[in-house]
């Protein structure tokens, strides 16, 4: 079977799905949802639910003990083609380089799974080298925030569901890239689809996950971008009323990602939709269009200075050469500076 020298999560999954298993899958990274998808996709798929009974074995690092494991995945299957070991929280379990004696010969019939999560082991180790020669070595890295958008679309299209652009970009503003708080909000967006309409929409989304479809960073950050002084105050106003559920710290995040990409912009040989999505890593025009706007509406120095400014404010909202703001007060006064 041929070997793929860098796995990711869409390469192993469709492997799966056409059930292409490997005798080893060792699943490592900060990203504990795609080891978690993983996991779950082959005990859905190597066994059957008769199987399972006899052929399903599952531990847990903090309990287990590594020659146990081994000792689990050398035996045969009963009455299945195939056995599944799966070694939970594998970052507690000791003597981990024991599996290098297992990995050097396999059982064929036994797909063992070892999930570590919240870190790496070191590549460089025997038994690392060992699994990626003989099944997957996968890492699970943290997302950036503009390959949240697409995961959301994706991650609805599997589902027969469509989100528009804007949609996706508020729950992102909302939630960031923690993706294990990501995915209740979509469970909970599609439960709440009628059968007639599967589509999710800002207006779905505010009733259900409440983030108002009018005022959040989305449309906020669209005012700046658009000068729109009116609407952003607006915004901002709406904020100071919903402290709780429009933090200061996500705004400015929001903010500092638009420009610190827009200051990319500026060095750009030709400035146009295309260029900019290749620069930034846009997977939409939809995106290109703002970067194209903010181009027009501001200049390197003003954003070089926008930039200090958020950092500054940023530090002010945390107490730093701050005595008496709100961060309402904070807010007004940031985005007063960013638009004058």
């Amino acid at each position: 079977m041929a070997k793929i020298s860098q796995w990711t999560y869409d390469t192993i999954r469709n492997d799966i799905l056409q059930r292409r298993f490997y005798p080893i899958y060792l699943l490592m990274g900060e990203e504990a949802y795609f080891i978690d998808a993983i996991t779950e996709l082959l005990v859905d798929s190597v066994l059957t639910e008769t199987e399972k009974d006899f052929n399903l074995y599952t531990y847990y690092g903090v309990d287990a003990d590594v020659n146990t494991v081994i000792a689990t995945a050398r035996r045969f299957p009963m009455m299945a083609e195939r056995q599944l070991v799966i070694v939970k929280e594998a970052h507690h379990l000791d003597n981990l380089e024991l599996l290098e004696l297992y990995a050097k010969q396999p059982m064929p019939s036994t797909v063992l799974v070892i999930n570590y999560k919240h870190g790496n082991i070191d590549r460089r180790k025997a038994f690392v080298k060992k699994i990626s020669e003989v099944g997957v070595l996968f890492e699970s890295k943290k997302l950036y925030e503009n390959q949240v958008p697409p995961f959301i679309t994706s991650w609805f299209k599997e589902k027969g569901i469509t989100i528009d652009l804007k949609s996706a970009q508020m729950l992102t503003d909302h939630v960031g890239n923690n993706i294990s708080q990501l995915i209740p909000q979509l469970q909970k967006l599609e439960v709440s689809l009628n059968d007639g309409d599967r589509r999710v929409t800002s207006e779905l989304i505010e009733k259900n996950v409440g983030i108002s479809k009018d005022y959040n960073n989305f449309e906020l950050l669209r005012a700046i971008i658009n000068k729109d002084v009116l609407m952003a105050n607006r915004i901002v106003n709406y904020f100071g009323m919903n402290p709780k559920q429009n933090p200061m710290m996500v705004t400015v995040s929001v903010l500092f990602n638009y420009f610190s990409n827009l200051l990319e912009c500026f060095w750009l040989p030709r400035k146009d939709e295309q260029s900019i999505m290749n620069a930034l890593n846009l997977r939409s025009a939809f995106f290109a269009r703002d970067y194209l706007i903010g181009v027009r509406h501001f200049n390197a120095r003003k954003v070089m200075t926008i930039i200090t400014d958020l950092r500054t404010f940023d530090a002010r909202s945390k107490g730093v050469d701050n005595a008496s703001a709100s961060h309402t007060e904070l807010l007004k006064e940031l985005v007063y500076r960013i638009m004058h």
